[in-house]
């Protein structure tokens, strides 16, 4: 788990608001669910099976209640959808939520123990317009925030029919082989085969080289369904590569699977930013009615490792600087007046020397320092002094503010200028 201080918190607003920004054009709307939910939400929504449930969730009793951190943010969505009733309220409901998710892991570059996710659910469009729109979104999005050309993956598992049809051809398949898989393997080839495609073990990797692919087993309303979730995408315009090995680790995925990766030399082989697919299954499974749904969930700390996003080093826009004790008040009731024209202010009250009050400005990254002392407190006056160009007037109190945002807006119009009409 790790702080995540003051100098740093600007790329991760930078992020977060790039991704609520794409979510809201798309109707999303956001939700926020609870840090702690029962084990058995988990156990029953994300699978029993699989790495999460079994070895990574931390859980513990209270009041005689088995209660977990969230690893996840798909299931305590889906929990709060059924529990609430909202699909007698709106025939398709779309959500997206940002938060910290909790997984007893083991640590590598870009995955904690307490990370942060962003994500979304969309709860009753069958798709695949709805698959295809979400992706092209994601796309979209990850170029928004720096990273150039990432890569989409994309799998169909197939519904129920399928996946029975699947599940023993590739039993079948990988049986012989059993003595060559990891202990994981051999134990997954009992419990969810499917799992040991995704395994990184090179025994396995080789094991599974030949072994028949989902693709040739699915129904036909599968095969329409991914079929047409192809052709969305080639009319979007949006490159993906079909990767019939793709699974990803959760036991609720139905039909539409997708990665998006990119960054590799960022991220090595943890290249993956961003993972989902279609659970159609789960909100019945919760107790609720039959409605289908997919969603997705990105790591925050991975996004920030892949992306380019820069934030402005400028804390805030002016230091008023108040020289001797008697123009603290005169300050403080300066500072509220130029915030209130809409800019970031700091009032220095240290009864600092004048050499560090500007030291103090230059370091926050103040464009303008006010000095305010007893002679401009006596005159109805502030010197106002403009650190980027090293010019400096005298203003009447008054029109303090606004000739400080006038300062602050040109600065700002200047550095968002072409490179041409800046020179």
């Amino acid at each position: 788990m790790n702080d995540v201080l003051p100098g740093e918190i600007g790329r991760w607003q930078r992020v977060e608001t790039a991704f609520r920004t794409a979510m809201d054009r798309l109707g999303y709307r956001e939700v926020r669910t609870p840090y702690v939910e029962p084990t058995s939400l988990f156990v029953r929504a994300v699978g029993e099976t699989t790495d999460i449930v079994e070895k990574e969730m931390y859980s513990f009793e209270h009041h005689g209640e088995a209660l977990t951190l969230r690893p996840e943010g798909t299931a305590g969505a889906a929990r709060a959808y059924v529990e609430h009733s909202v699909h007698n309220a709106e025939p398709v409901t779309r959500w997206y939520y940002v938060g910290p998710m909790f997984r007893a892991e083991r640590p590598q570059r870009g995955r904690y123990r307490q990370f942060s996710q962003v994500g979304a659910e969309v709860f009753g469009d069958p798709g695949p317009g709805c698959d295809a729109e979400m992706i092209d979104a994601l796309v979209g999005f990850l170029r928004d925030i720096g990273i150039a050309a990432p890569d989409v993956f994309v799998n169909s598992i197939g519904s129920g029919e399928t996946r029975a049809a699947y599940r023993a051809a590739l039993t079948a398949f990988l049986e012989p082989k059993k003595e060559g898989l990891t202990g994981e393997s051999q134990r997954r080839l009992a419990t969810n085969p499917l799992r040991i495609l995704d395994s990184k073990a090179p025994n396995d990797q080789e094991a599974c080289v030949g072994a028949p692919t989902i693709l040739d087993f699915l129904s036909d309303d599968d095969r329409a369904h991914w079929d047409t979730l192809r052709r969305h995408l080639d009319a979007l315009g949006t490159p993906y590569h079909v990767d019939p090995k793709l699974v990803r680790g959760l036991d609720y995925y139905t039909r539409t699977l997708f990665e998006i990766k990119g960054a590799y030399d960022k991220l090595g082989a943890g290249s993956t930013l961003v993972g989902g697919g279609r659970y159609d299954r789960m909100i019945k499974d919760l107790g609720g009615p039959e409605v289908p749904a997919i969603g997705f969930a990105a790591g925050l700390e991975r996004l920030l490792i892949a992306s380019e996003v820069e934030v402005p080093a400028g804390v805030v826009d002016v230091l008023v600087a108040p020289i001797g004790e008697e123009s603290q008040s005169s300050a403080i009731v300066l500072g509220r007046d130029v915030r209130r024209e809409g800019l970031r202010c700091e009032v220095d009250t240290r009864k600092a020397s004048m050499k560090a009050l500007l030291r103090r400005a230059n370091a926050l990254g103040a464009r303008v320092a006010l000095i305010l002392g007893d002679r401009e407190i006596a005159e109805g006056v502030a010197l106002v002094k403009d650190l980027a160009s090293q010019t400096q007037e005298t203003v009447a109190r008054a029109d303090v503010p606004r000739r400080v945002r006038e300062i602050v807006l040109s600065s700002a119009k200047a550095a968002s200028a072409p490179a041409g009409e800046r020179a």
